[in-house]
């Protein structure tokens, strides 16, 4: 398994990452999915072919129960790069889940879906290849009314709009906010660095570690290794403080005050507000941005 793919999965694993994962792509950000009704599944499955057991495996995959009633197998399948036999894959992966359906002993036993969710976090170009399974075959023309489809559910993760952003509570939202940025910076043709998001995180050693495999720069995962541990840190910008110096974290920061047009202007707000907080910006510059007077920001922001 590559560094990329363990550094998604170990993120994804937790299950409030899971289930906000899940509800914001799929549910539009509604709670539908709880952490608390997932459990853990094996990523692991086993199928025979050529008179030996081979197995399968995904990124991450977890049960989501009702009490002990079985709702639905939900995996989450990660990539970096364009994939034209995804649909195989994808089928292949659900298929030997609804095998394992078939084989249990009691058949009045409750069947239940299984979906899969792949999010494809390239920035650099659209995923151009197919959704479908009839796509990716070379079908005669005969057969093709006779050949079953099978679609995945793919999500751009750079591509989301500022609205799909704000859909995610969890920690996924930082890192889906660092895509989506890189995006934009690649399309504009700039160079800047990244410009963390202030959300506090649960899971900071898990996000640093993913940015650290995909921008290549180990000082985030040592900032942890080697800083973090005990010192308490509840956001990227702190993080960032740590790992690059309070210099370079504070000129990172205000970027995103000078930067600032993306989402809601109540997102903005709540976003240089917190800038503020933590000293990485003067009020007055924070007030100049929302185009507000000192005293207008004060008041909303309940600063003294």
């Amino acid at each position: 398994m590559g560094e990329k793919d363990l550094t998604e999965k170990i993120l994804e694993e937790h299950d409030d990452v899971f289930a906000d994962i899940v509800n914001a792509l799929l549910f539009g950000g509604r709670e539908v999915i709880k952490p608390e009704e997932l459990t853990a599944k094996s990523s692991l499955s086993a199928y025979k072919a050529d008179g030996k057991i081979r197995e399968l495996e995904r990124d991450t995959a977890k049960m989501w129960r009702n009490s002990d009633v079985r709702i639905a197998c939900i995996g989450i399948e990660n990539q970096t790069k364009v994939d034209r036999d995804m649909p195989l894959r994808v089928l292949a992966y659900d298929g030997t889940e609804y095998r394992s359906q078939l084989l249990k002993e009691n058949d009045c036993i409750v069947r239940y879906p299984v979906v899969t969710l792949v999010l494809y976090f390239g920035y650099e170009h659209r995923w151009n290849k197919p959704l479908s399974l009839t796509d990716t075959l070379d079908i005669p023309e005969e057969f093709k009314p006779f050949v079953s489809d099978y679609r995945i559910n793919l999500f751009e993760i750079a591509y989301l709009t500022d609205e799909q952003l704000e859909l995610f509570k969890s920690d996924f939202k930082v890192v889906a906010d660092y895509f989506v940025q890189m995006r934009k910076l690649h399309e504009q043709g700039k160079a800047e660095e990244y410009v963390p998001n202030p959300q506090k995180l649960r899971h900071v050693q898990n996000v640093l570690q993913m940015m650290s495999a995909f921008t290549g720069d180990k000082r985030f995962e040592e900032a942890y290794n080697e800083r973090l541990p005990n010192e308490r840190v509840s956001n990227m910008c702190e993080a960032l403080d740590r790992a690059f110096g309070r210099a370079e974290a504070k000129g990172i920061a205000k970027g995103i005050a000078e930067g600032i047009a993306i989402g809601r202007a109540d997102s903005n707000f709540e976003l240089l507000l917190s800038l503020v907080k933590e000293h990485y910006i003067t009020v007055e510059v924070a007030a100049e941005k929302a185009g507000m007077t000192v005293e207008e920001f004060k008041k909303k922001g309940e600063l003294d």
